[in-house]
């Protein structure tokens, strides 16, 4: 439930449930210059609905026309799944008061990162990708699903190195590949339980690393092994040379000629953490160490440019030149600059999840005047850390004026679901 409101304008009385029907408000010191918001709740319990992962590089939940939104329904959130646990993927009509159908379901789903669904950007309107496992040998692989046709159009299944997409280009034709076994064991919240990995007691594997595939062919290409990342680094960054690594967070940039990943290793220990950002190119060439470490999860600006933070400020930064080029906003306005982050499909708007345990609230920012405002802060009591936690997670439409955020609803179940900001 929202908290007290302070208003420049109210369409309707406050109901004291207003989560539930449409919230509307501004803190005090936003900086309005004529925007206003509303909250409303699209999906309902008993099951709880999520899209999972953040919004960054237009991870976008509407297809091309913006008539449906995919998204995930389970029947808990209190512990994590298994590989016997199924997930339904379902539509949301948009045009039908977000009603729900079922299309499909997987094995291959955290209540974090839910199952990388990402609509095709070759066919936004009826094709999308999601991640799924076989029941006998829990080998994980990418599906693309068409809701024309009804099916699964493609499965990209590979028997020695089997992987789930891990990251969509941007422009289409090719999608990220990675290990969710060897995630899961090294870090629970990323992977899926129980998931195959053929790298067990290999820290630096040659034939793991970032994958990439084609989607009309099929044809899967290693474009950097474990082996090569920890040849790069391990003059800077020593205690990588008994560290298993994984990967998190690899995101292709707009123009499709960049990948950002961080290389990670034992994220159980402040002393001996490996958190290092590299960039490659999609072929596998120039893979560079970025050495200003922009925290948080970093969002592709335009070209070689990133969205991110640096100490207390939300900052641009080139990731050619690797410096700051300025400073996004204030200290006032981003006042937890390290929460998830997505830019808008017209690149004019920022969102950003703000957690203030146990609350969560949104700011929004439009880049032209430097206009903003704050939300309410949304209860998540409960689901603020671990592997179970809801991440703030804001999601833009194609339109550039709305965002899909999931939360825990005010119903007797305090079930998760996914509620939906517009901006005025």
């Amino acid at each position: 439930m929202l908290g007290k409101f302070t208003t420049f304008d109210r369409w309707s009385t406050l109901l004291a449930a207003c989560l539930l029907a449409i919230g509307c408000g501004v803190p005090p010191e936003t900086d309005h210059a004529g925007l206003e918001y509303q909250v409303r709740q699209i999906t309902q319990g008993p099951k709880h609905h999520f899209f999972g992962y953040i919004g960054h590089v237009q991870n976008i939940p509407w297809n091309g026309n913006e008539r449906y939104v995919v998204a995930l329904r389970v029947d808990f959130v209190d512990r994590f799944p298994n590989a016997d646990d199924t997930a339904e993927i379902v539509l949301l009509d948009v045009a039908n008061d977000y009603s729900v159908r079922q299309v499909e379901s997987t094995r291959a789903w955290n209540p974090q990162q839910g199952t990388m669904l990402y609509w095709n950007p070759d066919s936004p309107d009826t094709q999308f990708f999601f991640n799924d496992r076989d029941p006998e040998t829990n080998k994980v692989f990418c599906v693309l699903y068409d809701i024309e046709q009804g099916r699964r159009i493609r499965e990209y299944r590979s028997e020695e190195t089997p992987v789930g997409n891990g990251g969509v280009a941007q422009n289409g034709g090719h999608f990220l590949g990675l290990n969710y076994g060897r995630m899961a064991r090294l870090r629970r919240v990323t992977g899926y339980a129980d998931a195959y990995d053929w790298t067990v007691g290999v820290p630096h594997p040659d034939d793991d690393g970032l994958f990439k595939t084609n989607v009309e062919t099929g044809e899967q290409e290693l474009i950097v092994s474990f082996k090569q990342m920890r040849d790069a680094l391990i003059e800077r960054h020593p205690q990588i040379e008994t560290t298993p690594l994984f990967l998190n967070h690899s995101l292709w940039n707009r123009d499709g000629d960049r990948i950002y990943f961080f290389v990670r290793g034992n994220f159980g220990s402040r002393e001996t953490r490996v958190n290092v950002p590299m960039t490659v190119r999609p072929d596998g060439s120039e893979l560079t160490e970025q050495r200003v470490f922009i925290g948080g999860h970093p969002e592709w600006e335009l070209g070689p440019r990133m969205i991110g933070r640096v100490g207390p400020d939300l900052v641009l930064y080139d990731s050619e030149r690797q410096v700051i080029v300025e400073k996004i906003g204030t200290p006032e306005i981003f006042t937890l600059p390290e929460g998830d982050l997505a830019l808008s499909p017209d690149a004019k708007w920022i969102t950003q999840g703000h957690p203030d345990r146990p609350l969560t609230s949104f700011v929004v920012f439009r880049r032209s005047d430097g206009a903003w405002l704050r939300t309410e802060g949304l209860d998540q009591t409960g689901y603020t850390r671990g592997d179970l936690r809801i991440d703030p997670a804001p999601k833009w439409n194609r339109s550039s004026n709305q965002v899909i955020f999931p939360s825990l609803a005010d119903d007797a179940g305090r079930t998760r679901q996914m509620f939906l900001l517009t901006v005025k």
